[in-house]
């Protein structure tokens, strides 16, 4: 019998984090031959001076499966709004519900520690809900529920923005992966978010949005001796998955080197 497609979600808080962050892994994966979701807590409602919430989210929410698309991935919006993700009871039994129906074998997700508490509490809510959602029964209070997860998926934790905690510490990777191959693709997915370039080149009057995704995944590889790289940590608490299935589906030691 053939084994089964391995399933990936990459989600964060906002439409081009993940871009940032882990787009080149995410374009590994897809390689590898995993089924490939991306998500978004919010679709991005407060990043404008010149469309309202409505206007801009619907905006941001094309361009966000633009990118997706760019590597076969399956895009959804969980419909949180910006600057409004807490991790509460009503808000993780929200997102308990969404990874009962992609029933995600591998997550990607952002890490407790980052400059926007949107990201922290992202990080919350999606570290909560792999350990909660193979629990029959946690009831999610949706219509038509889906059924409890086998397992706990294994989860893994991205960078915050340019790898600092909110007191400016550095947080090291657990490991790296080379994404120098995709590295085209990942800047291609970024540049789809074109309203979220404007809403930067407004709010803090610099137009440094390509240069700095450049930038951060140049300096990730560096540190392995590759052109670009993207970092992670593992989160291997009890009861989550131990062995890393990253690296064994993209097929790289963690310092640059393919296996």
């Amino acid at each position: 019998m053939a084994e089964a497609q391995v399933r990936v979600l990459a989600i964060h808080a906002h439409p081009d984090d993940i871009e940032f962050q882990c787009a080149g892994t995410l374009a590994l994966l897809g390689k590898a031959g995993c089924h490939l979701t991306v998500a978004t807590m919010t679709p991005g409602d407060c990043g404008s001076v010149e469309h309202d919430a409505e206007a801009i989210a619907a905006i941001r929410r094309r361009e966000a499966k633009d990118a997706a698309d760019l590597v076969g991935a399956h895009y959804h919006c969980l419909e949180f709004r910006d600057l409004s993700i807490f991790n509460d009871d009503l808000s993780r039994r929200r997102v308990v519900e969404f990874l009962r129906k992609v029933r995600p074998d591998l997550i990607l997700t952002a890490p407790p520690a980052d400059y926007l508490a949107d990201h922290e509490a992202t990080h919350l809510l999606v570290r909560d809900a792999c350990f909660v959602a193979p629990i029959p029964n946690y009831a999610t209070r949706q219509w038509e529920p889906a059924p409890a997860l086998d397992h706990i998926p294994h989860l893994y934790l991205v960078d915050p923005i340019e790898g600092r905690d909110r007191e400016g510490t550095p947080v090291p990777p657990h490991f790296w992966v080379d994404i120098t191959e995709f590295w085209d693709v990942k800047r291609q997915m970024l540049a789809c978010h074109a309203s979220q370039r404007n809403w930067l080149m407004r709010q803090h009057g610099i137009d440094e949005y390509m240069s700095i995704q450049e930038q951060w995944s140049s300096h990730r590889g560096k540190e392995i001796g590759v052109a670009y790289a993207e970092g992670f940590r593992q989160y291997t608490a009890h009861p989550y998955p131990q062995n890393n299935l990253l690296l064994e589906l993209v097929e790289q030691d963690g310092r640059g080197v393919s296996v």
